[in-house]
């Protein structure tokens, strides 16, 4: 059974506090890795139960191709998170994540860039069929 949009909500408010703190730690100008293993912890000490590195295969006409695309943090199995560290988000970003988002029949993603002095300035919103 999938989310209601409150408990999407909750969640994404819980996302983007974590993501905020992991930010506030660290600072920008890391890794991506660095951001990708500090926000497990923190969304795991919120008791938000995620999987990391999460394959998707690729799909046509009923066909598994020998191509798998991988998601960074997968969220209560509902929201996609892909994490970037870099100068700007490009459109190969956010296409990307659209394309996480169709491949995987996920609703909800967020791209959040670490490398920026705020990191509401970094944080985009994406959703699919919602």
């Amino acid at each position: 059974m999938r989310m209601n949009k409150d408990a999407f909500n909750t969640l994404s408010k819980e996302i983007l506090d974590a993501a905020i703190d992991v930010h506030r730690e660290m600072g920008p100008g890391l890794l991506e890795s660095v951001y990708q293993q500090c926000l497990v912890k923190e969304l795991s000490l919120r008791s938000i139960k995620l999987s990391t590195m999460v394959p998707i295969p690729l799909q046509y006409k009923g066909y598994t191709l020998n191509k798998d695309y991988v998601i960074d943090i997968l969220v209560e199995d509902e929201i996609i998170l892909e994490l970037k560290s870099v100068e700007a988000i490009l459109p190969v970003h956010e296409a990307q994540l659209i394309s996480y988002l169709k491949l995987a029949d996920k609703r909800l993603g967020f791209l959040i860039n670490f490398n920026v002095p705020l990191l509401k300035n970094g944080y985009r919103r994406f959703v699919n069929n919602f």
